[in-house]
């Protein structure tokens, strides 16, 4: 089983690290309990559309919420814009833009507190002594017969922030869905699929880029897309 120290030193070493499912769980498990994990995964299927899409694309669907992160432990916020500049988001950067809130009985809930919890104290350790800004956002990516749903639409990018966790929640019908992480110079470090529920990608956002490849439906006749959970921690 992976360890927050031997995390820390896969990220101090690579920028990246891809943690699969079962150490994922233990790892989370550590930071608190996952008692309610059916209903946080269900709470996926109560997204909002996105409406702020440039490419004008209508496969996205998304809720945010946002949390300081400090030494008095780690609070919800009240409701705020996501901005992005175009440096870090050529497509949707530039303005504010305003989601759906996420859910307060899955944002307050056990697997919350524990996703949260594992966060904090991870990446507490790759950038000790700070306060934090964090923010969550509740991701689906539909793909329908020709139309391909695009994970990351702004491409290969970075998210203007310290430190990144995305988790995939779910994946029903979908091929594709690569990740791939790059240095700063595009040269490639790695890839990876997220294919099973708490498989996990962690990135250190000022040393890396990243992008996955569009999904696509493996049977065009039924339901198809990509459910993750995306942890963003800034210094406050």
């Amino acid at each position: 089983m992976n360890t927050l120290r031997q995390l820390t030193d896969q990220i101090r070493a690579d920028g990246y690290t891809f943690v699969q499912a079962p150490a994922m769980h233990g790892l989370l498990e550590q930071a608190g309990s996952l008692v309610d994990w059916q209903a946080f995964a269900d709470s996926w299927n109560d997204l909002g559309r996105d409406t702020y899409m440039a490419d004008g694309g209508r496969y996205r669907k998304r809720r945010h919420a946002v949390f300081n992160a400090n030494a008095d432990g780690i609070v919800r916020q009240p409701a705020q814009p996501h901005y992005q500049s175009r440096d870090y988001n050529t497509l949707n950067g530039g303005i504010e833009r305003w989601f759906e809130p996420v859910v307060e009985a899955i944002g307050s809930g056990a697997s919350m507190a524990a996703v949260l919890g594992f966060c904090r104290g991870l990446f507490d350790r790759l950038t000790p002594g700070h306060s934090w800004h964090v923010e969550i956002h509740q991701f689906r990516i539909e793909a329908r017969h020709g139309e391909a749903g695009r994970p990351t639409p702004e491409g290969l990018h970075r998210d203007g922030v310290d430190h990144v966790l995305v988790l995939l929640v779910n994946r029903r019908n979908i091929a594709s869905g690569v990740t791939s992480v790059h240095d700063l110079a595009g040269s490639p470090l790695g890839h990876f699929t997220l294919t099973e529920p708490l498989d996990a990608a962690l990135v250190d956002d000022l040393r890396v880029m990243h992008g996955v490849t569009p999904v696509e439906p493996v049977d065009p006749a039924q339901p198809a897309f990509r459910d993750v959970l995306v942890v963003t921690f800034r210094r406050a």
